[in-house]
């Protein structure tokens, strides 16, 4: 059984940094498209970024273009997101979900593609 599990939120003073991992158990994640998505209150879920099963390809929402960078590592079966140059509108809680074929690493993938989640990882930045 598919199963994601999100870590590495926090409290993070507004140019800060934070890095979050998704570690990935239950499935062949190497044949997976890995996605990051966030949600503020209020809001939509929306895709931050995306990385292709071999890693060789990546993709970014335009707000976080340049600040963001996400990278994986198929051995140890985990996908990180380093986040700098936090900006207070990036406060949200952030989930990873994990698409096989036809699946691809490209924008404007849905939220409502996706029927497993983990229980997300908050992020606040905040002076």
């Amino acid at each position: 059984q598919l199963r994601l599990v999100e870590s590495g939120g926090g409290l993070v003073q507004p140019g800060g940094s934070l890095k979050l991992s998704c570690a990935a158990s239950g499935f062949a994640f190497y044949d997976y498209v890995i996605y990051w998505f966030r949600q503020a209150p209020g809001k939509e879920r929306e895709g931050v970024s995306c990385i292709n099963k071999s890693g060789g390809n990546t993709n970014y929402a335009d707000s976080v273009k340049g600040r963001f960078t996400i990278s994986r590592d198929n051995a140890k079966g985990t996908v990180d997101l380093q986040m700098n140059s936090l900006k207070p509108e990036d406060t949200a809680v952030y989930y990873c979900a994990a698409g096989r074929t036809p699946f691809m690493c490209v924008a404007g993938v849905s939220a409502r593609d996706f029927s497993s989640w983990g229980q997300g990882t908050q992020v606040t930045v905040s002076s």
